[in-house]
């Protein structure tokens, strides 16, 4: 059956979390407030839904990757054994409903809040492409594998990361929000510099498999890793550039501009678990500084 901690584990729970907490980011760029009332009941909804899909998809990422994760990581739950595949397969079903009737529940108070809900069918649109770079991201015998060819696939995994906050918006009526917007764009940059470190670290496991590290290298990688923080920082700048945001509160990104430069360093150096940690972090201290841009 596997201990609570298992499931956590093989759910990734810490990391489900912000999917949440990008929703509330997409509600509140929105809004330029905290949401309340009708459109904080959407919200929660929504955020559960991402924080269920989440979870389904790292699951099933961990059910497909299982004789892979015999040599890279052993002692998950799944190649360890602590949690058996029949029930695996059952947890990835059921929290994809869970993901399914969270939507369901917002789009019914949207449904009361609106004389056209047509204005809300966005919200469903971004869960169906989402649903849909998941298949095609793991499905390599039908559909376009993804996980497979590379840099198509760390593109598919960072899309649908910066979805979130598009969702959040969405779901408020406003899913091309400039705000939004903005944080879609460096989300999904951020989150492919990583993906394409992560994929670096994974090399010695990943035998067998195309990732984007596998088809050109340690180097070539690292370098487009790092071309691609330098076109975050261009992201990040461009908004207070062109007036979403207030130019003079662009000092509140400057911890995370600060940690995106440093993280050239370990990328120089190979150290590629310190570089993954470091964007993660700047990523992390951006997302904040533009939530206080909206909210001073």
């Amino acid at each position: 059956m596997g201990t609570v901690r298992d499931w956590l584990d093989l759910f990734r729970a810490g990391n489900c979390v912000s999917g949440l907490v990008g929703v509330f980011l997409g509600a509140i760029l929105t809004l330029e407030e905290f949401p309340t009332n009708d459109n904080l009941k959407i919200t929660s909804l929504l955020g559960l839904s991402v924080y269920s899909f989440m979870a389904s998809w790292n699951a099933l990422n961990d059910y497909l990757d299982l004789e892979i994760d015999k040599i890279n990581r052993p002692d998950r739950p799944l190649p360890s054994e602590r949690i058996s595949k029949s029930l695996a397969i059952t947890a990835i079903i059921f929290t994809c409903l869970i993901s399914v009737i969270s939507l369901f529940l917002a789009g019914q108070i949207a449904n009361n809040m609106t004389d056209n809900f047509a204005d809300w069918y966005p919200t469903i649109v971004i869960w169906l492409i989402a649903l849909g770079l998941l298949i095609n991201y793991e499905d390599d015998r039908i559909l376009l594998g993804l996980k497979n060819k590379g840099l198509p696939g760390n593109l598919a995994i960072s899309i649908s990361v910066g979805l979130v906050v598009l969702f959040g918006a969405a779901g408020l009526f406003d899913p091309f929000n400039g705000r939004a917007v903005s944080l879609f764009v460096i989300g999904t940059l951020y989150n492919l510099s990583r993906e394409i470190i992560k994929d670096v670290e994974d090399m010695e496991g990943d035998l067998g498999r195309f990732t984007f590290a596998m088809r050109v290298g340690a180097e070539r990688a690292r370098l487009v890793s790092w071309s691609i923080l330098l076109l975050t920082l261009v992201a990040l700048l461009t908004p207070f550039v062109i007036g979403i945001f207030d130019e003079l509160k662009l000092i509140l990104l400057t911890p995370g501009m600060f940690t995106l430069l440093s993280v050239k360093k370990h990328i120089v150096l190979e150290e590629d678990t310190a570089a993954s940690r470091m964007i993660k972090i700047s990523m992390t201290l951006t997302m904040l500084g533009l939530i206080l841009a909206a909210l001073i």
